[in-house]
């Protein structure tokens, strides 16, 4: 058990998660605080979360990922931070693992987690996520959101990190159209990011950066080996990168019209 000292609070971010957060909130329940930053949730999500026992939830608009992280984190009493996504499921043994090393008195300021990632309910082996790994534990005043990204947040440590040896299990793929919009916002966003950046649309990198995507999971990153799973979400994966060069062509053509709609 975790002592008075070393509290837990779990963060989680929401948007029509019904589905999802049901099983999210039961699995971080053994944390001693429960925050939801929710941005307007029109399926019952919100709904759910206010009436649940364990959970604090606050309404907050969207603006970008790193923007509603950096203000969920700020809502956290306790210096211990368990932050996941909404479709993410803590199992019985990363929570002992948990428990253990914010127990230990550890100098460690951030851990990564190891993702098993689920399609539907079965395990998704390759197609690029067999690696994949993202800051989940780590203290709130050793670590900030950095302002480079608005999408695939990154931590930015004061201090050194380390690797938790059990998986967090992440249910990324509900539907094909869920998970296809899922990708073509991650796009947008990026193309936001990239138009920010002062980065350019180009037709030839649009080409090739959308087939180096699916020729690098589906092939490379073994994504063939998952069968017909393996294919749909290498082609949804490139299709995000498809809609980041698309959208930042639209922010370019709209720029452009408002210089010369404003031009004496």
């Amino acid at each position: 058990m975790v002592t008075a000292k070393e509290k837990l609070t779990a963060l989680i971010i929401t948007y029509n998660e019904m589905g999802y957060i049901e099983k999210c909130i039961e699995s971080v329940s053994f944390a001693d605080e429960i925050i939801v930053v929710d941005s307007f949730s029109t399926d019952g999500t919100y709904e759910f979360l206010k009436n649940h026992p364990k959970v604090k939830v606050i309404q907050n608009p969207f603006e970008n990922f790193t923007a509603q992280k950096s203000f969920t984190l700020k809502q956290a009493t306790n210096d211990w931070v368990l932050f996941l996504d909404a479709d993410e499921i803590v199992t019985s043994a990363l929570q002992q693992e948990i428990l253990t090393t914010i127990s230990s008195k550890t100098e460690i300021s951030a851990f990564w987690f190891y993702r098993q990632f689920m399609f539907k309910n079965e395990k998704l082996n390759y197609s690029g996520w067999q690696t994949d790994k993202n800051y989940r534990l780590f203290r709130k005043s050793k670590v900030k959101f950095s302002d480079c990204k608005i999408v695939h947040e990154t931590l930015d440590v004061n201090g050194t990190s380390g690797i938790l040896k059990e998986k967090l299990v992440h249910y990324c793929y509900k539907n094909y159209e869920d998970y296809k919009g899922k990708m073509l916002k991650y796009g947008r966003l990026k193309a936001i990011e990239s138009f920010y950046k002062e980065k350019q649309y180009n037709y030839v990198k649009m080409v090739l950066k959308t087939g180096w995507k699916f020729f690098n999971h589906y092939i490379l990153r073994l994504g063939v080996l998952d069968g017909k799973k393996g294919f749909i979400i290498c082609y949804l994966n490139a299709l995000g990168v498809l809609e980041r060069y698309k959208e930042l062509k639209r922010l370019e053509q709209k720029n452009e019209l408002a210089y010369y709609l404003v031009m004496p």
